[in-house]
């Protein structure tokens, strides 16, 4: 098929007169029709030979969600066995001073506030006048949202400054297994504060849940960092423990309740928290560590190692929260075994961890519990389905509740 074939034939067609008859412009519009057919279907194969098929589009759909899939899992993973086991090693490890926790939790505010604000930056294009009109919108028009918000961020600054207090008397795997304690509060609080309902399964697995913790503290395991003190150090790790995990029950659930319904971005809303929480985190540097700062500075026993934690603790926990919406409840709970199981691994390697059958026994239950609590309810069921592994911290985390 080519357009010199068409020209012969129109040019062959006999002339009568120096006019065309009516034969002839048959002739020559047939020919046209026929051009233009051949041209039509050849258009069609190129645009369908471009054009991917269904099935291949599906293909790269399934493709482009596993990897968001297997991602999200190695990222959860990743922030909460990297966080606890850097802050512990920064904990136990130190030629020089010990840093002070109170300092670290400030600076990891600015760290967060600082990079929610470059986030908001880039998407308003860029502009400071923009950035200025978004942040008076939700900071300073929005006087009665942030003294909502001075609880939930009151009570995340305490946990974090408990979260340094834990790993400091507690092994990284021993506090990985007491902190899933924070499931029970959750769901006390979610009770008690929303009037949520849950099935005998999840109320089961609570039970199940809290005696691996006992087995597990009653195990007595630790590593080779456990000094003369152990008894008491121990018993501080545990009191440690056990109010974070209230503190994150409670901020959690509180913060659903007033927040729910909300559209707020994750960016301006963690700009929201930030503010209280950077004056709250100051304050407590003052009140609590005041001789420290002014005899040996506030930067003291300061170094790249510590600095990794506060950069991990901020990043990490921003990262985890606008990955977990891709991670389904079966994902979650693989995340919160295998993070159990790691820093057993691990902790064996690198602080000499010695688990006993006790503590083995305590870890299975806590991951068999937290299997059982994520179990998703029958529809019509005489419960009210919230959310199957409550995520204490909202949208503004440094830790995810699993």
């Amino acid at each position: 098929m080519s357009y010199g074939r068409d020209s012969a034939i129109i040019q062959l067609s006999p002339s009568r007169e120096g006019g065309a008859s009516d034969s002839d412009m048959s002739v020559v519009s047939n020919s046209n029709d026929a051009l233009h057919t051949r041209m039509s279907k050849k258009q069609t194969d190129i645009i369908q030979s471009t054009q991917p098929s269904p099935s291949t589009s599906i293909s790269e759909a399934k493709s482009q969600h596993a990897i968001i899939k297997y991602g999200s899992l190695l990222l959860l993973v990743g922030q909460m066995v990297g966080l606890v086991l850097l802050m512990r090693y920064s904990r136990t490890h130190t030629n020089g001073e010990l840093y002070l926790a109170s300092t670290a939790v400030f600076m990891m505010e600015i760290m967060k506030f600082c990079l929610c604000l470059s986030v908001v930056f880039y998407q308003k294009g860029c502009t400071l006048q923009s950035l200025a009109l978004e942040v008076h919108q939700h900071v300073c028009a929005s006087p009665d949202e942030m003294l909502k918000l001075c609880v939930p961020s009151l009570l995340y600054t305490v946990q974090n400054n408990l979260l340094y207090l834990a790993l400091t008397n507690l092994d990284a795997a021993t506090y990985q297994i007491l902190y899933q304690l924070k499931i029970l509060t959750t769901a006390l609080f979610s009770a008690t504060m929303l009037g949520r309902q849950f099935s005998a399964t999840k109320w089961c697995s609570l039970v199940v849940l809290t005696a691996g913790v006992a087995v597990v503290q009653v195990s007595g395991s630790g590593d080779s960092h456990a000094n003369g003190n152990e008894d008491r150090n121990r018993f501080v790790g545990l009191v440690a423990v056990l109010c974070a995990s209230c503190t994150s029950g409670f901020s959690g659930v509180y913060f659903e309740k007033i927040l729910k319904g909300s559209e707020t971005t994750l960016w301006v809303r963690n700009i929201q928290m930030g503010i209280p929480s950077m004056i709250i985190a100051l304050v407590t540097v003052f009140l609590g560590d005041s001789e420290e700062v002014s005899r040996k500075g506030f930067f003291v026993g300061y170094s790249p190692l510590v600095i990794t934690v506060i950069t991990v603790q901020a990043v990490g926990g921003l990262i985890v929260a606008v990955v977990v919406k891709y991670a389904d409840n079966v994902l979650k709970v693989f995340a919160s075994s295998f993070s159990i199981l790691f820093s057993c691994i691990i902790s064996a390697f690198a602080f000499d961890f010695r688990p006993n059958v006790l503590f083995l026994v305590g870890a299975f239950l806590v991951i068999l519990s937290t299997a059982m609590y994520s179990k998703p309810e029958k529809k019509g069921g005489g419960t009210k389905r919230g959310s199957l592994l409550p995520i204490s911290h909202g949208v503004r985390k440094t830790s995810l509740v699993i």
